[in-house]
């Protein structure tokens, strides 16, 4: 991964050059190991591994790694992204941020990314993490973990509408984003308890949509306490409808929810070819921290490997590519060949495919990249 120029990348998210050239260093061994331990990272990265381990251990105790993450939330932005993934450790049962997941048994703790939409990914932008355990030792619960992240973006995500799964379907998140003035976009959980809906005057009303159909319900009570619109959609050879609640008018919010469901892919990316899955340390603060370090390797991976895609083959067409992308090359560009420009992300093509580009044309791209990446880190602001 020689040829992308990680340093230069650093630069727009750590102010010190020297902690944007260490930073870079450990981006490199990331996506060179493919894995976000501590231990493989340290094994591609020049010199010893033992005197890396401890620098890498160094790094995350003196740098705000999360802040310089924040610094990837893309201002012009359609919607903000939120969803959490399980992470399970079977064997960590002592390590003090591992609690009990949903299921009651499985050890682990839960990651929640906050990322915008960008070309039919997301570009992560902020993270926490909580368990069963977290929670009763903060006498918390879930729900102020999630107000906690929510809070912290508020100010950036202005009017953006917060896009949320089924697991934030609950009557407290509802009243907080009410409350907060966020507009927000959730999927209902309509499985075993499906939550109640209330006219205006007290009539309980049940959403029901059949197969092929699409049905909305305009100032709904959810729970007889937020007014809000429902729509519904069961496409045929789906074996269950999508029910999406929102604050803002239902067919816009439907559109934006299936821009939200691409972040799946995200996330499969981030476990299958960065190890995400994998990570482990023995504080909560520093695998925080490990875990915004492998969002940066990600976000930089996928933006030069969309370049590439681009490259190999053929530029995307308008409705796949909704995101600002470098200036073209001067070079005439391939026609399109949409079926494997879908077939393979661009942080697939960067990590498992052998390139076959001539290194200066590489250069190239990585240059086109970084002004992207400039332009995504440094907006212009109006005057």
């Amino acid at each position: 991964m020689e040829f992308i120029r990680t340093a230069a990348f650093m630069q727009y998210l750590f102010d010190h050059p020297a902690t944007a050239e260490r930073a870079a260093a450990i981006v490199d061994g990331i996506l060179d190991s493919r894995s976000p331990r501590l231990s493989d990272i340290a094994q591609y990265m020049a010199g010893t591994a033992a005197a890396n381990y401890k620098a890498i251990q160094r790094f995350i105790a003196r740098t705000d790694i999360k802040a310089a993450l924040l610094r990837l939330f893309q201002d012009e932005a359609e919607f903000v992204i939120g969803d959490a993934t399980e992470m399970p450790r079977p064997q960590a049962y002592k390590t003090s941020y591992v609690g009990t997941l949903s299921d009651g048994a499985t050890h682990g703790y839960w990651l929640l990314v906050l990322a915008t939409p960008f070309r039919g990914r997301a570009l992560p932008c902020s993270l926490l993490s909580y368990s069963s355990r977290t929670i009763a030792q903060g006498a918390g619960s879930r729900n102020l973990c999630h107000w906690q992240i929510f809070n912290e973006l508020k100010a950036l995500v202005g009017d953006k509408p917060l896009v949320l799964d089924r697991d934030f379907s609950y009557l407290e998140l509802l009243q907080y984003c009410t409350h907060a003035g966020i507009n927000f976009v959730i999927r209902l959980n309509m499985r075993s308890q499906p939550p109640k809906f209330y006219t205006a005057e007290g009539r309980q009303v049940t959403p029901m949509v059949g197969i092929g159909q699409q049905e909305v319900y305009y100032q709904l009570r959810y729970r007889n306490q937020v007014t809000v619109n429902v729509i519904g959609v069961w496409r045929s050879g789906m074996h269950e409808p999508l029910w999406v609640m929102s604050n803002l008018e239902p067919q816009r919010a439907l559109q934006i929810y299936h821009g939200r469901m691409k972040i799946d892919e995200s996330f499969k990316d981030l476990k299958d070819l960065l190890g995400l899955d994998h990570l482990m340390n023995k504080t909560q603060s520093n695998m925080e921290q490990m875990a915004a370090l492998t969002l940066i390797a990600y976000a930089v991976g996928l933006l030069v490997g969309e370049r590439l895609r681009d490259e190999l083959y053929g530029p995307a067409s308008t409705s796949q590519a909704t995101a600002p992308v470098a200036p073209s090359s001067p070079e005439p560009q391939p026609l399109p060949r949409s079926h494997k420009w879908r077939l393979y992300s661009g942080l697939f093509i960067l990590l498992k495919q052998k390139l076959t580009l001539r290194r200066q044309r590489l250069r190239q791209l990585v240059d086109q990249v970084l002004l992207t990446f400039a332009a995504l880190v440094c907006p212009p602001v109006r005057t």
